[in-house]
C-alpha cells in the first residue's frame, strides 16, 4: 500500500486549523503523516487538538502558499503528497478515495470534489484549464475516478484544497513556483504536469468541505481586501503558459470588475471600493510582469516520519427534532470521544433546505426540513417520514463517511 503525506498550510487561522485537524483525525487511510506548515498565529491549534506528538510542524511566517507547500514537500516521506487548506474539512474516507487511483502507475496526480459552505452544494467538481487561465467544466459521470492525460496548453484543474501528487514527480518538477504567492499556484503545477503528458485522476468521492475562512486577502464573505496577488499571479501565469509573449490583462480585469460590482450590488462593498480594488489589481499585474518565474530545486530532507494514528471507526447516526438538539449534541460529543464518526440529523417539520457542518466537537450535523431539499438538484418537496429521510441521507453520504473494511478503500 502506498504511503501518504498530507500537507496543511495555515496563516493566522487557529480556529480553522483546529477544525481541519479534528477532521483529519477521523480519516481512515493507514500509513499517513500530517505535516502542518504554519505561522505563530496558527501553531496553538495543534496542541488544542491534542495532536502535538503526531503532527509534524514546520514554522513558516512568509505569506507565500507556494513556498509554504514546498517546505512541506521537502520534508514529506510519503509516496504521494496530498494537500488540503486549513479552512477545509475532509470527509472521513477522503484520503482513501484520493490515493486509490495511484495504484495505477500511469496516474501522477489526483484531485477531488469540493463542497461549499452549506455542506451540500459543490464549489468545484471537474474542470479543465488552458494557457489563458480560462476554465471549462469537465463532466464526470458516476462515482468512479476519471483519468485524463494532459497535453501542452490544457490541463486537468485540481484544487489546492483537495489534490495529491506523487512525491517523486513533485521533486522532479521543483514543486510549486514561488512567484505565485497566492492564486493559480496549483494551476501552474497542473499545466507543467500536462506538458509532460501526465495522467490526472478526478475522484468524485474524494470530498472536502471548504469554508472560505477570512484572511489577509479576503473577508469572511469572500470580499477581496486586495487584488494585488491575483493580478500578479495572472501576469506570471500568462507569461509562462499564455498564447502570446505580450499578455494583456483586459479580459481578466473585466472579470474582476464584474465580481466587484456583484459585491457592490449585494451591499458588501461601497461604490468607491470598486476603483480602489481594481487599482490593486493593476499594481499586481505590473509587479507580475517583472517577477522571476521558475521552480527551484527542492532539497528533500531526511526527516523522521511520524505516523498519524488512523483507523476504521464505527459510524453512529443520531436523529431528532430541533427541540432535542441540546441532548443530541451532548450524545454526539460523547460518541466522538468514544471513537466513533457521528452524523446528527436535526429535522424540522418543514421544507427548509438542508445544511451540513462539521462542528468543533468533531461530529457532522445536518439540519433542515424533513420534506426539504438536500441535494440542490432534488425536488423542493418530498413527502417522507423522518426515519425515511435519515435513511435517504445516509445513503447519500455512505461512500464518503461510512467505514469500509481496511482492505476495501474504494
Amino acid at each position: 500500500m502506498l504511503t501518504a503525506s498530507v500537507v496543511v498550510v495555515s496563516q493566522n487561522r487557529p480556529d480553522a486549523l483546529f477544525r481541519c485537524l479534528t477532521g483529519l483525525s477521523q480519516i481512515d487511510y493507514p500509513h499517513v503523516e500530517i505535516i502542518v506548515v504554519a505561522d505563530a498565529g496558527s501553531t496553538p491549534a495543534i496542541a488544542r487538538a491534542g495532536l502535538g506528538d503526531v503532527v509534524r510542524l514546520i514554522p513558516c511566517d512568509v505569506p507565500n502558499i507556494s513556498a509554504a507547500r514546498n517546505l512541506g514537500v521537502a520534508q514529506a516521506t510519503g509516496d504521494v503528497v496530498a494537500f488540503i487548506d486549513d479552512d477545509a474539512v475532509p470527509e472521513p474516507r477522503w484520503l482513501s478515495h484520493l490515493i486509490a487511483p495511484f495504484a495505477d502507475d500511469a496516474v501522477q496526480a489526483a484531485g477531488g470534489f469540493v463542497r461549499g459552505r452549506n455542506g451540500i452544494s459543490f464549489q468545484w467538481r471537474g474542470r479543465m484549464v488552458f494557457g489563458d487561465a480560462q476554465t471549462a467544466d469537465l463532466p464526470v459521470d458516476g462515482d468512479a475516478p476519471l483519468r485524463v492525460a494532459g497535453a501542452a496548453g490544457r490541463a486537468v484543474k485540481t484544487e489546492g484544497t483537495n489534490m495529491a501528487v506523487r512525491r517523486d514527480v513533485l521533486l522532479q518538477l521543483g514543486g510549486f513556483d514561488e512567484s505565485f504567492a497566492f492564486y493559480l499556484d496549483e494551476t501552474d503545477l497542473n499545466m507543467r504536469l500536462a506538458a509532460l503528458g501526465a495522467v490526472t485522476a478526478l475522484v468524485p468521492m474524494a470530498q472536502v468541505h471548504h469554508g472560505y475562512a477570512p484572511s489577509a486577502r479576503r473577508t469572511h464573505d469572500r470580499v477581496p481586501r486586495s487584488l494585488f496577488e491575483i493580478g500578479a499571479s495572472l501576469a506570471v501565469f500568462l507569461r509562462k503558459h499564455g498564447p502570446t509573449r505580450t499578455p494583456s490583462p483586459t479580459m481578466h480585469r473585466r472579470a474582476q470588475r464584474r465580481r466587484l460590482l456583484n459585491h457592490m450590488v449585494a451591499g458588501r462593498i461601497m461604490p468607491g471600493d470598486v476603483g480602489r480594488l481594481l487599482a490593486t489589481f493593476d499594481a499586481g499585474w505590473t509587479d507580475g510582469l517583472t517577477r522571476q518565474a521558475g521552480q527551484s530545486q527542492i532539497a528533500a530532507m531526511a526527516a523522521p516520519r511520524v505516523d498519524f494514528p488512523t483507523r476504521v471507526r464505527p459510524h453512529v447516526v443520531l436523529r431528532g427534532r430541533f427541540w432535542q438538539a441540546r441532548a443530541l449534541r451532548a450524545q454526539a460529543r460523547a460518541d466522538v470521544q468514544a471513537g466513533s464518526i457521528v452524523t446528527l440529523y436535526l429535522f424540522s417539520y418543514s421544507t427548509l433546505f438542508h445544511r451540513v457542518r462539521f462542528t468543533d466537537a468533531g461530529f457532522w450535523e445536518q439540519s433542515g426540513g424533513q420534506f426539504g431539499r438536500a441535494d440542490r438538484d432534488g425536488p423542493l418537496f418530498r413527502l417522507i417520514t423522518a426515519e425515511g429521510r435519515a435513511i435517504q441521507e445516509e445513503q447519500r453520504i455512505a461512500k464518503l463517511r461510512i467505514p469500509h473494511p481496511p482492505d476495501g478503500h474504494m
